[in-house]
């Protein structure tokens, strides 16, 4: 049941209307880009608390009490979802207000497609959204330089959590899967919300962020664990090495740095065995990222080829 689950939640990603992304190689060259700022970090961080609160506000609007009911999630479910939605509008009015005091331009929403047809397909999502915002906020504060807006991204981001822990308990998946969890880069988090957005208005601040290619998981048979063999897909893209021969690497991301395996070049993707993290370094489990590299000593925003994909990675 919990494969179901995790199956349904990444295939609502893929299926998700995708916005334009650059580049299908391997070594990127970028413009020096100018220091992303305080007010760029909490306008990124406006933009996925406006996703959130829009999926959380249609999903509530498409979906009845009864129909929860009817998928097995009862009165109290229901009503602590909509303690959700509250939260995540908050966090839309909270940020907003920080940025117009700061003298900033503050994001407006933008109009989404997030592939929910049914109750199950709807809380997946959310599961899986919920837990790629505690990766966005882990990630960004090591950029945040006032100590209080660090402190109000880390109490947003302990919110998020417990957003993420009680989804996943409800989904009956392990609330608490990992001792540690997983910080992603701007672009990273940028490239797993970009499938969702449709379109932002041109008034918006322009965000120093870009979507990498698309990379999501093949349906498997079962739960994914260490050893595992996996397909990840590149749809829309070709992903080879710069000199067009050198191997090709899966990098699953983890706080204590990235653990690498062997990528073999498939139709469509590339064919890899989900490693096992070495001893005294964070497990691969729980909702995990994978990208495709052509370096296997290093992830950053200038080696990643394509991804990165959110996949669930369950216990032996």
């Amino acid at each position: 049941m919990k494969a179901a689950f995790a199956v349904a939640a990444f295939a609502a990603i893929a299926a998700a209307s995708p916005v334009a992304q650059t580049g299908t190689f391997l070594k990127k060259i970028r413009q020096a880009a100018p220091a992303i700022t305080d007010a760029d970090i909490l306008n990124y961080a406006l933009t996925l608390e406006h996703l959130e609160d829009t999926f959380y506000q249609e999903g509530l609007k498409n979906f009845t009490e009864a129909q929860f009911a009817a998928a097995g999630f009862d009165a109290t479910f229901y009503a602590n979802l909509k303690e959700v939605s509250s939260d995540e509008t908050t966090h839309v009015a909270f940020l907003t207000a920080a940025l117009t005091k700061a003298g900033a331009t503050p994001v407006a929403a933008c109009t989404y497609d997030f592939g929910v047809t049914d109750v199950m397909s709807f809380i997946a999502t959310a599961s899986v959204l919920e837990g790629v915002g505690v990766s966005a906020y882990l990630g960004a504060a090591a950029d945040i330089m006032s100590a209080a807006y660090l402190t109000a991204a880390g109490s947003i981001l302990t919110v998020e959590s417990r957003h993420s822990s009680y989804i996943r308990a409800s989904l009956g998946e392990s609330p608490f899967p990992s001792p540690f969890d997983v910080p992603l880069t701007l672009d990273e988090v940028y490239t797993l919300a970009a499938p969702f957005i449709v379109s932002c208005p041109s008034s918006n601040p322009t965000l120093p962020v870009k979507a990498f290619p698309k990379l999501t998981s093949a349906p498997t048979n079962g739960n994914i664990t260490a050893g595992s063999k996996i397909t990840l897909l590149t749809p829309g893209s070709v992903v080879t090495a710069a000199d067009g021969h050198s191997p090709i690497y899966a990098a699953f991301i983890t706080v204590t740095g990235p653990v690498f395996t062997p990528a073999t070049a498939v139709a469509g993707g590339f064919s890899l065995t989900v490693p096992t993290a070495p001893n005294g370094t964070a497990p691969i489990s729980g909702q995990s990222y994978v990208v495709l590299t052509g370096c296997n000593t290093t992830v950053t925003d200038d080696t990643v080829a394509a991804g990165p994909a959110a996949i669930e990675v369950g216990p032996l």
